[in-house]
Formats: C-alpha cells, structure tokens, sequence
C-alpha cells in the first residue's frame, strides 16, 4: 500500500481529533468532547494538515509502522481495522462511495464537539464522553 493509499484509508470522522486524557495509574484513555483547535467542525478536517505537527507538537500520525502503538483509536477506525484483518465498515467512504455517510452514520464527531481553545485544560475532566467505542 502507497502512502497515498494509506492516508486515503481516513474516513473523515476526526474521533483521533478529540482530545483524550489517560489516566497515569491504569493508562486508560478516556475522550472529551473536545477537539483540536485547527479541526474544521463542519467538514470534520484538519485545517491546518500539512503544519499539524509543528502547530501541535503531540498531534498523532498514524503510520502503517506505528498503527500498533494507538489502541485507544475507536473500533470504527479504518486505520485500526486493517490493522487488525479486519473489513471496513459500510458507512466507510471507500465502500459507500460518499464523503458524507460517515456524518450521515453518526460515526464522526460532526455537531458533537467543542473546540480546546474554550475550556482551560484543567477544566478538560468536566467534558469526557462515552459515545466514542473502543473495545
């Protein structure tokens, strides 16, 4: 597979773009509803892709070499199922044929999130959710 390819395989839903706390005694990672400053809320896009790692110097790239290293990305994750011999779902865009049917599943982050540049960091506890699934 291409990097191009690879990087294709990205349905548009942004759940990695949330903002996540892990717990330093179990390292469970919880999510928030919170996302990444640069993520376009309407298109679920990073507006900033090309800078993303000098803007946000912890901003996650997953490359087929590292794909091991991030069990917390959700079960819905195209990055992850392949990873794990596993078939895309059918909302995925590469199956349906539609950018949107990713948003229209309710499998994206699409009129559920709120951007990191309005909740102090120490306030982040206050806006973990549980719809994100990572089994």
């Amino acid at each position: 597979m291409s990097e191009a390819q690879w990087e294709f395989l990205c349905d548009g839903c942004a759940l990695c773009c949330l903002q996540k706390l892990e717990d330093e005694d179990t390292g469970e990672v919880h999510y928030t509803h919170l996302v990444c400053r640069y993520l376009d809320a309407e298109t679920c896009r990073c507006g900033e892709y090309q800078n993303r790692s000098k803007l946000v110097p912890n901003c996650v790239w997953l490359t087929r070499q590292n794909i091991d290293e991030f069990q917390w990305l959700p079960s819905t994750c195209a990055y992850r199922l392949i990873a794990e011999g596993k078939d895309l779902p059918d909302c995925h865009p590469l199956i349906s044929g539609s950018a949107d049917s990713v948003h229209q599943a309710g499998v994206s982050v699409k009129n559920k999130t709120i951007s990191e540049e309005y909740v102090h960091p120490d306030e982040w506890e206050c806006h973990l959710i549980d719809w994100v699934k990572v089994d």
